[in-house]
Formats: structure tokens, sequence, C-alpha cells
């Protein structure tokens, strides 16, 4: 063997831990399951938790090259009414950090040229792995095998892997499917992140970089619904119809073919994310539901912690554990606060909405700002 640690995934997690291990002084190879690389998904959240870690590795310039500054963040309600303000603090205070919006694929690609490309092994989806003495003999589905002395495990919610040491830690899924797009920036001024909540659904917006805006729509419904999967643009447009503008204007500014679509899951808390010489990462470890614009950024402190960790301790199974307490209560706070919003966000009876509206609406701003300030708050 002449690789140390092995990276299977070559999502956010994946490149974004490759090139702080790499900064240690580790030497790393990553296998990736798609035979090209292209980022699935449309806009991104960079919170300033995020951006620290950005900023720690070197990447704040080229981030911030093909991001969007968030200022405020606003939720409304269908008719426009302004449910609740976030303010000016979406920020790192402590550090001075904003937040930034950037379109997936662009991160992606900052984060490719910034390793190795012959370290990078595509079309190598993992099945299963074998222990082997102090070794790990990952199965791929081409029927070859690789083996690793330390195996991190960066390949997602779906994680063979994971599944294999946890065989119950499966998907579950939220109540709510969802449509994304970026589309070209009808002339509409956008400064915030936008969402609104309706009954039973909601729409939000963003502006990215290059003059464009990331948008996305949910709505309550059963899981793996083949009427959703068909949704075009006009459906959407029918389904949020009555909802304040510019809505209406970003879906009429929408083609079909720019959605993309999915159901919302996320990983119920799992109790470890080290297993000996194995190390779950990510949304391998903590998929979360998007409603705090969190999962990647959760991931993005996985990678900093991880090699931070490792750099401290000889012995690399130790380091797997203590990256594993630094990580496992933040992690799962997260979980639990985003599937609870997502919950609150999305209620259907009209008297429980009237509630949460007036209460959002009153809520101190000093509660708020300590809610955001937890979120922002690193500890690296």
């Amino acid at each position: 063997m002449t690789e140390r640690f092995t990276i299977i995934g070559a999502g956010i997690a994946g490149l974004t831990t490759a090139i702080a291990l790499k900064q240690k002084g580790f030497e790393v190879i990553i296998f990736e399951s798609a035979s090209e690389i292209k980022a699935v998904g449309a806009g991104l959240a960079l919170a300033a938790n995020a951006m620290a870690a950005y900023k720690q590795l070197g990447l704040w310039d080229e981030i911030v090259a093909k991001g969007v500054l968030i200022s405020t963040a606003i939720i409304y309600d269908h008719k426009g009414n302004v449910i609740t303000n976030s303010g000016n603090l979406n920020r790192n205070e402590a550090l001075d950090i904003g937040n930034y919006a950037i379109h997936r694929a662009d991160l992606h690609d900052i984060l490719l040229k910034n390793i190795n490309p012959e370290i990078l092994i595509l079309n190598k989806k993992t099945v299963s792995f074998e222990r082997n003495g102090n070794t790990v003999l990952l199965n791929f589905e081409d029927g070859t095998q690789h083996e690793t002395e330390q195996l991190i495990v960066a390949e997602g919610i779906h994680s063979p892997i994971r599944k294999q040491l946890l065989p119950n830690s499966l998907p579950r899924y939220a109540g709510y499917t969802c449509w994304r797009a970026v589309i070209d920036n009808p002339n509409l001024d956008i400064e915030n992140s936008t969402e609104t909540w309706g009954k039973g659904k909601r729409f939000g917006y963003v502006r990215v970089a290059d003059n464009r805006i990331y948008w996305f729509a949910c709505v309550n419904a059963s899981a793996h619904n083949e009427k959703y999967k068909k949704y075009t643009v006009a459906d959407l447009s029918q389904e949020f119809e009555g909802f304040h503008e510019p809505i209406s204007t970003i879906l009429s500014n929408s083609k079909s073919s720019d959605l993309i679509w999915g159901d919302i899951n996320d990983l119920k808390p799992i109790a470890h994310f080290a297993f000996g010489n194995i190390v779950l990462l990510g949304d391998a470890a903590h998929a979360t539901t998007p409603n705090m614009g969190q999962g990647a950024c959760q991931a993005i402190e996985d990678a900093i912690i991880l090699a931070d960790e490792l750099s401290k301790n000889q012995n690399t199974e130790g380091a797997f554990i203590a990256y594993e307490r630094r990580r496992l209560k933040r992690t799962h706070s997260i979980v639990k606060k985003s599937w609870l919003l997502g919950k609150i966000a999305h209620l259907e009876n009209p008297p429980l909405i009237h509630v949460r509206n007036f209460i959002f609406k009153n809520l101190p701003q000093s509660i708020k700002n300590k809610q955001i300030r937890a979120i922002y708050q690193v500890d690296f």
C-alpha cells in the first residue's frame, strides 16, 4: 500500500477533507462513484462558519469571487408580510466573516482546482468493505478492490459503508418534496436571502454570481410521489398561485428543463462517527434537512476538525475518536433543529400557522442573535 488515507466520495465533504489533510502533510487518494465530476444541485449557502473554514484553508478569495454576500435572511408569509428578519447579524462577529450564496458547481470547480487530479479516481462505486487485520479492504461495484490503512467515508446519505457499519441508519423522509433551479435574473433587485411560508408549502430565493437567481420550492407530499416527479414550471406556478411577487415572475422566467427535483431526507442522529480505522464525515455521518442551510457547512467543519485532530494525534484511531467527540453534539443539534424548523415551516393548520407567525414576529432580537451566534461559532 502506498496511500495512508483513503477518502470515498468527491463531493464537497470529500474534496474539502482532501485539501485540509494535504495542508497538514498527509497523503490521500479519493475514489468517486461517478464516471465524471459534475455538481448535483443548484445554489448553496456557505454560512459564516463554513467561510471561516475556507479562510483557514486559504480558499477565501476564490470563493468570495464566485459568491454573493448575504446580509439578511427574511421570512415572509404568502402575502408578503414579514414573519421574521434576521437583522444584520448574519456573520461571525469574532472573525468578521459573513454568509455567501454560491452555485454548487462553482464551489466544486474551486475545490477540484485545489487538489492534484492524480489522486482522484472516478467510476469506483463502493459496495462493501472487509477488515483485513489492521487494514480495510474496499470492494467496488466493478469487481476491483482497494486496501487502505485508514478510511474516510464521505460518500453521502446513502453510503453503503455506513449502512454496513450501522444497518439501521437509513435515510428519513422529512414529509416534503422540493424543486430547485438556477436561472438568469430577469432584472429583479434581490439583496437578501428570502423564504416565503404558505400552507404546507414554501418558496425561497437568493441571488448568486453572474446575475443569476437560485430558487427552491417545497410542498408537503408523500414520499416518492410520481405526480410531483412529473411536475413542470407551469404546475409549480399553479401550486404557488397567490403568493407574493416576485415568486410568479421567477417561475415565469424558469424552464422545466432547469428543474432539479427530489424528496427531502435526513439521517436520524447516530451514536458514533468513528469505527476503529474507519470514520464517517459529512452527509454519510449527519445528513440534515436544508432548513438551516447547514448541510454542506457542517461537512466543511468536519474536514477542518478531522485534519486538526489528525495533526495533533500520532494514533489515527485516537484522532478519529477525538474528531467524533468534537462533532457529535454540534451536528446532532443542527440535525434536530433543522428537522423541527422544517415541520414548523410546513404547517397546514391555519390556527397553528397564525400562532407560529405571531411568535416569530414577536421573538426578541436578542434571542434571534443568540441562535445565530450558536450556529456561526466554531471551535477551530
